[in-house]
């Protein structure tokens, strides 16, 4: 009777113990060997909650905790497993579209929710949230406690829903409440215009790498008639990348020719992305720091390393992994690090960053000056100029 019970408990989560028999299953000679006592394991935790927990528990919360704890014990903060809502949430932000409150969080501590800044025109500026405020509660949820991408799901939703977050302001040395109502956010990626008092400059910024970021940026140029200017600085600080692809089509504006990027997988497999043409040829100087990653980083470094351009500001974050989605059933994904990559001289820049030609960090409070509407700009954007001028007088 007892085994019958069993195995109706195992006909029910079968799901659960396949994936369970993948993860623990090793080759030995050519044959598949289970590893039947972890799986046993599994199967008998999954037993006690059917035979003795308090409450009942659906089969797919059970799947979907199992899923998630096994790609979170990959001690992975890149690798995560995506339900139906947060893989839709997500795949909005690739697109550039989503209904949000306008926040960007910082990288620089992984253990806090940071505010890096608050998106022009959204709910979160026109509320006063600020840069470098903690958020430390998102409605009920306890925000000391989540990680970046769970955070991001909690502040998505449907347009016209009420959000409200608690943050520590540091300046005040108090909590604040910030109740916010979500708006559709559509965030241009890229932004160009002549530098206020150098009319013979174009300043371009990139915010992220969307899936049409590469096309956003050849028409802001058109836009610009970039070839009536006499040099550029590209600006990639704080920007903390996002589609391969679309970094491999900005690259090609400021890349001649060959390697952009290499991408090696576990198997030594190298897969390599060139420039695709397009090259504008004109004098360049790129920004970064320490908030420059990924994407980011493989454009900086295509430029670094072809000689194209002149890096300025700070070291940039360093990372050099590549992450895959792969969709599963019920809407839901899982985005695994499948990959690094290599910048075309095949250097390895993961957890080491990129060295700017010419270093120039912030003075401590000196707030940087993305976009500028007037000519005082930040330390390093007026080394960016310097070195510019000393390309094309």
């Amino acid at each position: 009777m007892q085994e019958n019970k069993w195995l109706e408990y195992l006909k029910r989560l079968g799901w659960v113990l396949a994936v369970a028999s993948i993860i623990f299953t090793v080759t030995v000679g050519g044959f598949i060997v289970a590893n039947l006592d972890h799986l046993g394991r599994l199967a008998r935790v999954v037993q006690l909650i059917e035979s003795d927990y308090l409450e009942e528990v659906p089969a797919s919360t059970l799947i979907d905790g199992a899923t998630k704890g096994i790609v979170e014990s990959l001690g992975d903060p890149y690798s995560v497993y995506m339900d139906a809502e947060e893989n839709e949430k997500f795949m909005e932000q690739i697109e550039g579209k989503f209904g949000g409150v306008g926040i960007i969080l910082s990288l620089k501590d992984p253990q806090k929710l940071v505010v890096l800044r608050p998106i022009k025109n959204t709910p979160a500026e026109r509320a006063g949230l600020q840069s470098g405020d903690v958020i430390i509660k998102i409605d009920d949820v306890d925000a000391t406690t989540i990680d970046q991408d769970k955070a991001v799901a909690l502040m998505r939703g449907e347009p016209g829903t009420k959000v409200t977050l608690v943050v520590y302001r540091e300046s005040i040395n108090q909590n604040v409440v910030i109740p916010l109502t979500r708006e559709q956010i559509s965030v241009p990626t890229v932004e160009g215009l002549a530098l206020p008092g150098n009319s013979d400059i174009a300043y371009v910024n990139i915010s992220q790498f969307s899936s049409n970021t590469d096309q956003e940026l050849r028409e802001v140029l058109q836009n610009m008639n970039i070839k009536n200017y006499k040099g550029m600085i590209l600006d990639l600080r704080y920007n903390h990348g996002g589609e391969l692809e679309a970094a491999v089509g900005v690259a090609s504006c400021f890349v001649k020719s060959g390697p952009v990027v290499f991408i090696v997988d576990k198997y030594g497999n190298t897969i390599t992305k060139t420039a695709e043409g397009g090259y504008l040829g004109i004098p360049l100087v790129v920004l970064v720091n320490e908030e420059s990653a990924s994407a980011a980083e493989i454009v900086a470094g295509a430029i670094k390393d072809n000689g194209t351009g002149t890096l300025v500001g700070a070291k940039t974050f360093g990372k050099g992994i590549v992450q895959t989605i792969f969709r599963l059933d019920q809407g839901t994904s899982v985005k695994l690090t499948t990959a690094k990559y290599l910048t075309p001289n095949k250097i390895d820049i993961h957890k080491v960053g990129i060295e700017p030609d010419v270093k120039v960090e912030l003075a401590e409070g000196e707030e940087v000056t993305l976009s500028p509407v007037t000519a005082q700009f930040d330390s390093q954007l007026q080394e960016a100029v310097k070195v510019l001028r000393q390309k094309i007088e």
